[in-house]
């Protein structure tokens, strides 16, 4: 029988889009179902959380595939192609292959549901179909909205993780830490571990009390985990030490920013959890191979450009993401100019309330989403501070913030901003 032939997702995905976001599981479990639940047929862990959790996902799956597993690793958003979001052993899958899964999945909904699913649940089912057809060993799964409501919790994982929690998306989750925290907490099973790095007592006393109402198996790596030292090393990456209950560790990553110790640290901590789920090729040497081995594009990456100079990309796309943003620039204690564009239902004056004081100059423009901020309203912000640019256009701005001439130019505010910035300069190279 001849092989189908390669379909191209995106036209599926870009009527998808359309859709917006829907909360809620029915539909997916439906389908799930219709289609054999493949998301029973590997074992999962789950990571939900405000900050962190991709970059924490991206470092357990590669001490996984360090340990030698074949592990699944599903993300998002995607920065540049929505192929990113779905990898195995840190290879894309092939964006014929997501198509083929994204017809049928779309056929088999609008026949018997009599309306299409979300963009987010087609992709998310495709990788649950994906990574069952592959027969990974373990899929490490990241949640896109909350945790209760989304469709990747229709996964059964064998560890739930949540990573520090701030406030973003409120319009879905609530307006309190307490409220938000609650909503990633409906990842957590019964008589299931499950591991939280939550320093603050507001969210961390929600968590406490909807583990106990779930039966989950709660521990605070938080307290369990114990950062010795953090120790940049330029632009190259950074070599942390910490210990566990365990034992210590002497970690080299490439990760800037010492906000990873915090997800490395809750990965490691992972990681030894699942040796003693069974997973016992987990040890010391696969924890610093992989953590040596992590990239996470999109995330404090420096980019090298002609002339000695360089491109700081980083998704900070709420306050506490321009937190770590601005602590890393207060560390690296270098003049930088910023190219900032943001959503306008983010919290943007904090962001560049934040930023705008450890920048020489600032050029405002418009991510590629209708949801964009008028730059110039932004601009409104800053009063008659001078070096300030207003440039709508992406590409424009872009090539004027370059024109400046300055060492390092950091690009934040929107992964739909940063998406596009990478994409163009390297196609500039």
């Amino acid at each position: 029988m001849p092989a189908a032939p390669d379909v191209d997702p995106e036209p599926i995905l870009a009527r998808l889009d359309g859709l917006g976001i829907k909360l809620g599981l029915e539909r997916a479990r439906f389908l799930l179902a219709a289609i054999g639940d493949p998301q029973r047929r590997f074992p999962t862990v789950l990571v939900a959380g405000t900050n962190g959790k991709g970059s924490t996902s991206a470092f357990l799956a590669a001490m996984a595939q360090a340990a030698g597993y074949r592990t699944g690793l599903y993300t998002s958003p995607h920065l540049e192609a929505v192929e990113e979001r779905l990898q195995i052993d840190g290879r894309r899958i092939a964006p014929g292959e997501l198509g083929r899964l994204l017809v049928d999945l779309v056929a088999l909904a609008e026949r018997e549901t009599g309306s299409p699913p979300t963009y987010f649940e087609a992709v998310t089912l495709a990788a649950f179909q994906w990574f069952a057809e592959e027969k990974v060993d373990l899929a490490v799964v990241e949640v896109g909205l909350g945790g209760r409501l989304d469709a990747t919790n229709l996964s059964d994982p064998i560890l739930s993780l949540i990573t520090p929690i701030g406030l973003d998306h409120q319009e879905y989750l609530g307006d309190t830490l307490a409220q938000i925290a609650r909503e990633k907490a409906g990842i957590l099973r019964p008589d299931r571990p499950a591991l939280v790095w939550i320093a603050d007592a507001e969210p961390a006393e929600s968590v406490r009390q909807a583990a106990a109402e779930i039966g989950a198996r709660l521990r605070f790596a938080s307290d369990e985990v114990r950062i010795e030292s953090i120790e940049p090393q330029g632009w190259a990456g950074q070599r942390i030490r910490l210990a566990t209950p365990v034992r210590a560790y002497d970690l080299e990553t490439a990760l800037l920013g010492a906000h990873q110790a915090i997800n490395l640290g809750l990965a490691v901590r992972a990681a030894e959890t699942l040796a003693d789920l069974g997973f016992d090729r987990f040890g010391p040497g696969s924890i610093r191979k992989g953590a040596a081995a992590c990239r996470w594009p999109g995330r404090l990456e420096a980019i090298d450009l002609p002339g000695n100079r360089r491109l700081l990309l980083d998704a900070a796309h709420n306050p506490a993401g321009a937190a770590v943003l601005a602590d890393f620039l207060d560390r690296m204690g270098e003049p930088v100019d910023l190219l900032f564009g943001v959503l306008a239902d983010k919290d943007y004056k904090e962001m560049l309330g934040l930023l705008a004081p450890r920048v020489r100059r600032i050029v405002l423009t418009t991510p590629a989403s209708p949801r964009a901020k008028d730059p110039a309203d932004l601009a409104g912000l800053l009063g008659d501070r001078e070096g300030v640019f207003v440039e709508p256009e992406l590409g424009r701005a872009l090539e004027r913030a370059l024109e400046l001439g300055g060492e390092t130019l950091a690009a934040c505010g929107s992964i739909f901003l940063i998406g596009e910035v990478r994409r163009a300069v390297r196609e500039r190279s």
